[in-house]
């Protein structure tokens, strides 16, 4: 069993953390789950844009889904299916459930889940990658990836 590993990096602005998602949606190779966890403001939804963008998706597209709960990034140009979801909304685990998440998890697609938190009763046994952000200072955000594939780490460590 491949050994998951945990990255950290400050980011200085939108930006830096789009050029971030852009490196891991670059690298993604299908069937990946990223939960992402953070207070608001914290760049949950720049980093799905550069994850989204690495994918081949158009980022002027990519906003949080709050209220239509899902977006989807598939069709031309886009390497592998991608799913947003946003359980900023949901009452219940029972919401998520109804949702169809099982659905939109298979080898070609990505799904990754903003609010993780709110459904992490859900997601207990899943493997999938963390994406957690923090405030670090006005535009400055700490992103820490954890439960990392290999892969994904040796993109993100590498000069």
């Amino acid at each position: 069993m491949e050994e998951k590993k945990t990255f950290e990096i400050v980011t200085h602005g939108p930006s830096e953390t789009m050029e971030i998602g852009a490196k891991i949606g670059e690298s993604l190779r299908g069937g990946e789950v990223i939960c992402f966890v953070g207070n608001l403001g914290t760049g949950k939804t720049h980093l799905i844009k550069g994850i989204a963008r690495g994918l081949g998706a158009e980022d002027t597209g990519v906003n949080s889904p709050t209220f239509v709960l899902v977006n989807e990034y598939i069709g031309e140009g886009v390497r592998l299916d991608a799913y947003h979801i946003d359980a900023y909304r949901l009452e219940s685990v029972k919401e998520f459930e109804m949702l169809g998440f099982d659905e939109l998890c298979y080898p070609d697609s990505v799904v990754m889940i903003e609010w993780a938190d709110k459904v992490e009763s859900y997601l207990e046994g899943l493997d999938y990658v963390e994406a957690r952000l923090e405030h670090e200072g006005e535009s400055e955000r700490k992103i820490i990836l954890k439960n990392l594939p290999g892969y994904l780490y040796e993109v993100l460590t590498a000069e």
